[in-house]
């Protein structure tokens, strides 16, 4: 079973395109570098919010990464954005489409 953490930002400054590009090259490499580190996205929830979702392997490592990306926020993306709320849960469903010929 893995982990999800969900996060919530308000956008204060900039849009979610520059965010995109600045998450992409920032946080990303940093979660994949993380042990446990299955899968990470970022949603143009619209009316300058910005949901982030990533996936782990374990509990702790999801809670790890709460710890990691806040710092990496403050660090990079505190004129930016702001954190509204953060879930962990264990996720229980999460599947693509079948691969066809």
């Amino acid at each position: 079973m893995h982990y999800t953490r969900i996060a919530t930002y308000d956008i204060v400054k900039g849009d979610f395109s520059e965010l995109t590009g600045i998450v992409e090259k920032g946080i990303l490499p940093t979660f994949e570098m993380e042990p446990g580190f299955v899968n990470y996205g970022l949603v143009d929830a619209g009316n300058h919010k910005v949901v982030s979702i990533s996936i782990w392997e374990t509990r702790e490592m999801a809670h790890r990464s709460a710890a990691v990306s806040g710092a990496w926020v403050k660090e990079n993306l505190s004129d930016r954005v702001r954190l509204a709320t953060t879930t962990i849960g264990e996720l229980a469903l999460f599947r693509g489409a079948p691969v066809t010929a």
